[in-house]
C-alpha cells in the first residue's frame, strides 16, 4: 500500500495509526456509506467538512458522519458573522483533497481544525487517508496534538 502524506505526518509525529481499506462507490462517498460498506462502527467514522467565512478565511471540522454541523456553532468558533461550505470545485485548489478523501491532515495549508467533543469519549476513530479508499485509525487527542485542533461542541 502507497503512504499517503497523511500517513507520512503521523509517522513523523511517532504517532500510531492503523489503515483501514475499503471499496469506493464513486456514486456515494458520504462518511455514512464508507461506515457501512468498511463494516465499521458509525460513530467512529468521522468526516471532514471544509468551510469558508465572509473574510475567505477557511475552517475545518470533523464530527461524527452521520451528523450535521452546527452553523450557528460553526460561526460562533470561528468568529464568523457567516460561513458555509467551500465549494466542491474549490476543495482540491484549498486542501490538496477531492470529495470523499480529505483528511483533516495534510492539506496543503493547515487551516483552524475543531473536532467535536464527542471524538473524546472513543480511544479510537477513523478519518480519511487522504485518499479514497483508505481510512486512519487514531487516537483522537494524538490527532488534535498533530493538527493543532481543539475539541469544541460542533455538532
Amino acid at each position: 500500500m502507497k503512504k499517503t502524506n497523511a500517513m507520512r505526518i503521523l509517522e513523523k509525529e511517532n504517532i500510531s495509526y492503523k489503515v483501514k481499506a475499503y471499496d469506493v462507490d464513486e456514486n456515494n462517498l458520504d462518511a455514512v456509506h464508507v461506515a457501512k460498506s468498511a463494516n465499521i462502527n458509525i460513530d467512529l467514522v468521522y468526516k471532514t467538512i471544509v468551510m469558508i467565512n465572509e473574510n475567505k478565511e477557511i475552517f475545518v471540522f470533523c464530527l461524527p458522519a452521520e451528523f450535521d454541523i452546527s452553523l450557528k456553532k460553526a460561526r460562533f468558533l470561528t468568529s464568523s458573522n457567516k460561513i458555509e461550505l467551500l465549494k466542491l470545485d474549490m476543495l482540491k485548489k484549498v486542501t490538496g483533497y477531492i470529495r470523499g478523501g480529505c483528511s483533516p491532515l495534510g492539506m496543503i495549508k493547515q487551516y483552524k481544525t475543531f473536532i467535536s467533543d464527542f471524538a473524546l469519549l472513543e480511544d479510537e476513530i477513523y478519518v480519511s487517508a487522504g485518499v479514497r479508499g483508505l481510512q486512519l485509525i487514531v487516537n483522537p487527542k494524538d490527532l488534535a496534538n498533530c493538527i493543532g485542533a481543539s475539541f469544541e461542541e460542533i455538532i
